[in-house]
C-alpha cells in the first residue's frame, strides 16, 4: 500500500483527509470574484460536509461585480466581501460527486461611467447565491468506505462541473454599481487533476486545470437599458505542493476571454485578462483549514486594461459522521 498510515493514526489521518480535501476552497465564488481555488476538486470520503467562511478584498479600476465587464480608465473601486456556504460530497453511479451553495455579502464603492453618465456610488447587501454540482467522469471510483480512502490515488482525473447563480441579490436598476446582477448566469467546466509523484501526505504534488465557459442571460433593466453578454471562456491552472503534512502552497494562473456586453445595441469590448497568484494553506486542527491567497492581473499597463488585486482569507470547518464516530470510540486520538 503506497499511503503508509499506521492503524494507531488512522482516525487522525482520516479526519485530516476530510478537512483538507473537502475544505481547501470548498466553493467557487461567483464568476466576478476570482479564479477557482487550488485543490478545490480534490476528492474525499462520500458523505463528508464542510462549512466555509471566506473574506475577499478587491481593489482596481473595475467593479468586480459589473455584469457588463466594463473597464473604466482612471477609475478606482474597492470591495470587501464575505462568503458563507455549505458543501457535501456523495457518490452517484459509483462516481465521486459534490453539491454546494454559497452566498456572498458585503460592500463595494467606486466610480463608473455608463452611456456618458458618471456614477460615484456604493452598494452593500447580499449578492446572487450560487449553486454548484460536480461529478467525476474519469478517474478512481468514489470513496465509499475507509479501505477506499486508503487505496485512493487521483492519477489523472476529469470532472464535469455545473454552476448556476440565482438572480435574487441586491440590485438597484438606477445605477450600474450593484452586488447582484439581475440575470441568470452560470458555468460549464471540466476540472482536471494530474497527480505528480507519490500520493503520501507531506509529499503530494498536483497539476490542475479548469477549462470552462460562462453563459449569461439578459439584464432587461441595466440602468434603464437592455444588456446582452456573449459567453466568456475561462482557464485556471495550479501547481500545488505539500510543504509538510499540514502546510501546502500553490502557484496559480488564470485567463478570461470573451464576455462582450451589448447595451441597447452598442457593443463593448471583449475581456482578455491574465492573472497570477499564490495560495498558502494550513491545517489548524483535524477539522479546521485556513488558507491565504493573493491574485493580481498581468496585462494591465494600458489605461483600458483590467487592473485588479484580490486578497482572500478562508476558514473552513469539515467533518464526516463516520470519522467523528471513530474518534469518539478511540477516546479522541
Amino acid at each position: 500500500m503506497k499511503n503508509k498510515v499506521s492503524p494507531m493514526n488512522l482516525v487522525v489521518w482520516l479526519r485530516l483527509v476530510v478537512a483538507t480535501m473537502l475544505a481547501i476552497g470548498v466553493l467557487c465564488p461567483p464568476e466576478a470574484l476570482a479564479q477557482t481555488p487550488a485543490r478545490f476538486y480534490w476528492k474525499t470520503l462520500s458523505d463528508a460536509n464542510a462549512v466555509p467562511v471566506i473574506v475577499q478584498s478587491f481593489s482596481g479600476n473595475t467593479n468586480p461585480f459589473d455584469s457588463a465587464h466594463t473597464v473604466t480608465p482612471g477609475a478606482s473601486f474597492d470591495a470587501t466581501m464575505a462568503l458563507a456556504g455549505y458543501a457535501r460530497t456523495f457518490s452517484l453511479f459509483d462516481r465521486a460527486a459534490m453539491g454546494a451553495i454559497i452566498v456572498p455579502m458585503g460592500r463595494i464603492s467606486g466610480e463608473v461611467t455608463v452611456a456618458g453618465r458618471t456614477f460615484n456610488k456604493s452598494a452593500n447587501g447580499f449578492g446572487d447565491p450560487m449553486l454548484e454540482f460536480n461529478i467525476n467522469i474519469l478517474g478512481p471510483p468514489a470513496q465509499k468506505n475507509i479501505p477506499d480512502v486508503m487505496r485512493y490515488e487521483p492519477g489523472f482525473s476529469l470532472d464535469l462541473l455545473v454552476d448556476l447563480a440565482l438572480p435574487i441579490g441586491e440590485y438597484d436598476s438606477d445605477q450600474p454599481l450593484n452586488i447582484g446582477q439581475n440575470r441568470w448566469y452560470g458555468r460549464l467546466g471540466m476540472p482536471i487533476i494530474w497527480q505528480l509523484g507519490p500520493w503520501v501526505p507531506g509529499r503530494r504534488t498536483t497539476l490542475e486545470f479548469l477549462p470552462a465557459v460562462w453563459f449569461f442571460g439578459d439584464n432587461d433593466d441595466y440602468v434603464g437599458q437592455k444588456m446582452k453578454t456573449d459567453p466568456m471562456y475561462q482557464l485556471d491552472a495550479h501547481l500545488t505542493r505539500d510543504l509538510t503534512e499540514h502546510f501546502w502552497g500553490s502557484l496559480d494562473a488564470t485567463w478570461y476571454y470573451g464576455g462582450k456586453a451589448t447595451i441597447n445595441g452598442v457593443s463593448g469590448e471583449k475581456r482578455n485578462d491574465f492573472g497570477v497568484g499564490l495560495t498558502l494553506g494550513y491545517q489548524v486542527t483535524d477539522n479546521l483549514n485556513l488558507t491565504f491567497g493573493y491574485k493580481s492581473t498581468l496585462n494591465d499597463n494600458a489605461p483600458g486594461d483590467l487592473q485588479m488585486d484580490v486578497f482572500t482569507v478562508s476558514l473552513v470547518y469539515g467533518w464526516h459522521p463516520l470519522v467523528e464516530g471513530m474518534r469518539r470510540l478511540k477516546g479522541g486520538e
